[in-house]
């Protein structure tokens, strides 16, 4: 069986980062192993927020699986708490990027023209050093905003995309953008420095925390089992659209998606391969 290794945070309610990455890519049957960078009681989407920073546990596990020559397929990485876990994150892979594995960087930093709270322009200077080591990254359209250093609209051209992925990939293999809107229609695009792809899906009148979380989380796990990449797009995609379709039905007004009820779709996708 395979292990990948995500790093992001604990959010104790709220159905995102570790407690939406470990389900949904053990589901893919890839054994999922952590690196806790943070515990918050909830989501940053609530007030008052408790945070436990656990930067200095980082290179103490590092040392320690470095001692054991513990492998991984992968290194998937999320939410970072500041920029000093950038550091240490970088680090890691550094250690553990090898030619048989690959690196995928969700740098969730922002969603809605804004950055999340408590980062700052030194934060996403320091992101983007980081996304420069990822073999994958998958911002949303803000992020890659902020990556580039252009002001965010939500009216982007197909054309104005294209260009954004051309310009991210010329130090990334494989990039995906996010959170695309196009009429009424709402997705992917993506650009592996040959072909452009793009997937959409019908607008759902309605936005949660975390959806991020469960598009790349099924996208790591889709790429484990060796689906080629727009495959694996379609297949995330779909089920976070499905998710996102779920929670809507039961609860417009839900803080995180109904992720875990449509896990055995997302095991028959994988299965399939399609």
């Amino acid at each position: 069986m395979k292990k990948i290794i995500t790093i992001q945070d604990i959010s104790c309610i709220g159905k995102c980062s570790l407690t939406v990455a470990l389900p949904i890519i053990s589901a893919a049957g890839i054994e999922t192993a952590i690196i806790p960078t943070t515990i918050l009681s909830t989501h940053t989407g609530f007030k008052d927020f408790t945070f436990r920073d656990l930067s200095s546990d980082i290179p103490l596990i590092e040392k320690h699986w470095l001692k054991e020559n513990f492998k991984f397929a992968a290194i998937y990485t999320g939410y970072l708490g500041n920029t000093k876990q950038i550091e240490l994150v970088e680090h890691f892979i550094n250690s553990f990027k090898n030619k048989n594995n690959f690196v995928l960087i969700d740098p969730a930093m922002a969603d809605n023209g804004k950055l999340y709270p408590g980062f700052n322009e030194e934060f996403v200077l320091k992101m983007k050093e980081l996304c420069f080591m990822g073999d994958i990254i998958v911002p949303n359209l803000t992020e890659a905003c902020l990556l580039l250093g252009i002001k965010y609209k939500k009216d982007f051209s197909i054309e104005e995309i294209k260009v954004m992925l051309n310009k991210l990939s010329e130090k990334i293999d494989k990039v995906v953008i996010t959170d695309i809107s196009i009429g009424n229609k709402i997705g992917i695009m993506s650009y592996d420095g040959k072909e452009f792809f793009s997937y959409f899906r019908t607008k759902i009148p309605a936005k949660y925390h975390g959806s991020g979380d469960v598009f790349a989380s099924s996208l790591l796990g889709c790429l484990s089992n060796n689906i080629d990449l727009n495959k694996s797009l379609k297949i995330a995609i779909d089920y976070t659209w499905e998710c996102i379709k779920e929670t809507y039905q039961e609860n417009k007004n839900a803080y995180g998606l109904n992720f875990e009820t449509k896990i055995p779709y997302y095991i028959n996708r994988v299965k399939r391969k399609k």
